[in-house]
């Protein structure tokens, strides 16, 4: 479905065709010949289209005659709520740049464009694509902080749960999250290479605007920051996740050690019972009482080792 947007009157109206210098934004379901008929209309290679719509495509910038073309990743709610899954994953958005309009496409509905449609960001212009792409990118990075603060508001959830259990359902959200932090890691990393090309070569053609190069500088820290944020959660995940798979080994070590003792302390009462039970004569057998000398004997035993394993710290 492609729409097109123009800042009329200080606000963003959607048209019913394209004007010079408008936004247009091309989101699913894509009609079988509407890629094509876009490329033909405004003399965009199709590959700069079609590689928006790769999810695995990296985070780069190409150059076409005057077309230019900025894939950027960006954090998605993975689709596939299971257990195996990631809770989030990265999908690329495609800002294509003409002489006349901003195209922007992407595989799914994109939270951080949908906040431009809806007005939530004040004071930006289509028909500034200088200014407008690098809206794009802050967007992009703030949606990275909030998805990271998220996963990180979830995984001390998920861990003052595992405190009080040791259940599976615990230790699969926390790998589902170790999982989304990988993805935000390597897309992150890619995006921060993105941001200082484009910074060197000026392919925004930002040239001696120091209002929008102060801007962009902004960005490529606060892309750095999510960047550390990303790196410094996954180590704790991944030192979380390796201190509960010793605690789990060593619950279970105790759990077996414990068993085995209990096991040998009931053993002797029926060891003692054994050997009073012999068809053979015995000590006490014609003794008045001797069901409860036995009985005596028996237990007397079982304290002593329950004294010896305590003793030991080992009960």
């Amino acid at each position: 479905m492609t729409r097109y947007y123009h800042i009329e009157d200080g606000r963003l109206t959607e048209l019913d065709k394209p004007v010079l210098s408008c936004w247009i934004n091309v989101t699913p379901p894509f009609e079988p010949s509407e890629l094509e008929g876009l490329a033909e209309e405004h003399a965009i290679p199709i590959d700069f289209l079609t590689d928006a719509l790769d999810v695995d495509e990296r985070s780069r910038y190409e150059r076409e005659d005057d077309i230019r073309l900025i894939l950027v990743n960006t954090p998605m709610l993975n689709e596939i709520d299971k257990d195996n899954e990631a809770i989030y994953i990265t999908a690329p958005i495609g800002i294509i740049l003409t002489q006349d309009h901003v195209l922007t496409i992407c595989q799914y509905e994109n939270p951080i464009l949908q906040r431009f449609i809806d007005g939530r960001i004040k004071g930006f212009d289509p028909s500034n694509e200088q200014m407008f792409v690098l809206n794009i990118l802050e967007q992009n990075v703030m949606r990275f902080m909030d998805s990271l603060k998220k996963l990180n508001i979830k995984r001390n959830m998920i861990e003052r749960e595992l405190y009080n259990s040791s259940r599976n359902s615990e230790i699969q959200q926390l790998l589902r999250i170790e999982k989304s932090l990988v993805y935000f890691v390597n897309t992150l990393s890619s995006n921060e290479l993105l941001n200082m090309k484009i910074k060197r070569t000026d392919f925004l053609r930002l040239g001696e605007n120091e209002e929008e190069a102060e801007f962009f500088d902004d960005i490529i820290i606060d892309n750095g920051q999510a960047l550390s944020m990303a790196n410094i959660y996954t180590n704790i995940l991944s030192g979380t996740m390796d201190a509960y798979t010793s605690i789990i080994s060593n619950n279970l070590g105790l759990f077996i050690q414990r068993l085995t003792i209990i096991t040998i302390i009931l053993m002797v009462p029926t060891l003692v019972a054994s050997f009073f039970g012999m068809n053979v004569r015995i000590p006490f057998e014609d003794t008045k009482g001797a069901f409860y000398i036995v009985l005596i004997l028996a237990t007397s035993l079982s304290l002593l080792l329950v004294w010896f394993f305590r003793r030991k710290n080992l009960f």
